[in-house]
């Protein structure tokens, strides 16, 4: 067993991986949710794709990401709001939530040595690690930001008209707002929709989450990094395992 108060963590790389493989699971699973909602409302409103009774309306979902088609005696939904995709869509986000925020916390934990969970692990190595979960995730949840949120930076009020050309009849911009980086855009005609759909909202308002638990781990280890530095002075023995500094001349 390591020394009373030599630095330690708890094993995460088995959360890690698992957290990395359902990611990549869902992104390929979305993607094909994604393909499937092709048009799928435009076959439900030509009568191409055929429900109980008669045809009320069609919407699109957060997640799984789907074209709902609401018959009067039922619903007939994509590739995405069916099984199997659709539990497997779930169960993959079960995974990847607990294992990501469970390896999240166990890196902001600062564990006694000991035990089958905990290895020594210095201060270093430990903003090393949350550095680059915080890099990551940050950098993830800022791609999928941009791409919600890049036609309401430059204007939110006028968002839904900008750029498009429009001569006369230009959408009003409603509620609009840059976390969530939504807005709603009202046409002449009185039909109202969302300047992005529902589901690419709800994954950005999820990335944040983990962004800012990562970016929360990272600040506590440099924090703690910095008090240890600040508490071993001259004449302080240097923690167990390391080698003294060797003096020149």
């Amino acid at each position: 067993m390591p020394p009373e108060g030599t630095p330690s963590g708890y094993r995460t790389d088995g959360l890690w991986a698992a957290s990395a493989i359902a990611f990549a699971a869902l992104l390929a699973g979305c993607g094909v949710a994604l393909l499937g909602m092709l048009e799928f409302g435009e076959r439900c409103t030509q009568g191409l794709t055929e429900g109980p009774g008669r045809l009320i309306r069609v919407r699109d979902q957060a997640f799984p990401p789907a074209t709902v088609c609401e018959f009067a005696q039922g619903e007939v939904a994509s590739v995405g709001g069916r099984a199997p995709l659709g539990f497997l869509l779930w169960a993959g986000l079960v995974v990847m939530v607990v294992a990501l925020l469970g390896a999240l916390v166990a890196e902001c934990l600062d564990p006694r040595p000991g035990g089958d969970l905990v290895r020594p692990m210095s201060r270093t190595e430990k903003v090393r690690r949350t550095g680059t979960a915080f890099f990551v995730l940050g950098s993830v949840f800022v791609m999928a930001y941009l791409l919600a949120a890049w036609r309401l930076l430059p204007s939110p009020s006028t968002a839904c008209s900008d750029g498009d050309g429009w001569s006369a009849g230009a959408p009003q911009t409603l509620d609009a707002s840059l976390f969530p980086p939504q807005a709603t855009c009202r046409f002449v005609s009185g039909e109202t929709r969302g300047i992005n759909p529902d589901w690419l909202v709800s994954v950005v308002v999820e990335l944040a989450v983990p962004a800012l638990l990562a970016a929360f781990a990272f600040g506590l280890a440099v924090r703690r990094r910095a008090a240890e530095r600040a508490g071993r002075g001259p004449g302080i023995p240097p923690l167990p395992g390391r080698r003294p500094p060797s003096r020149v001349g």
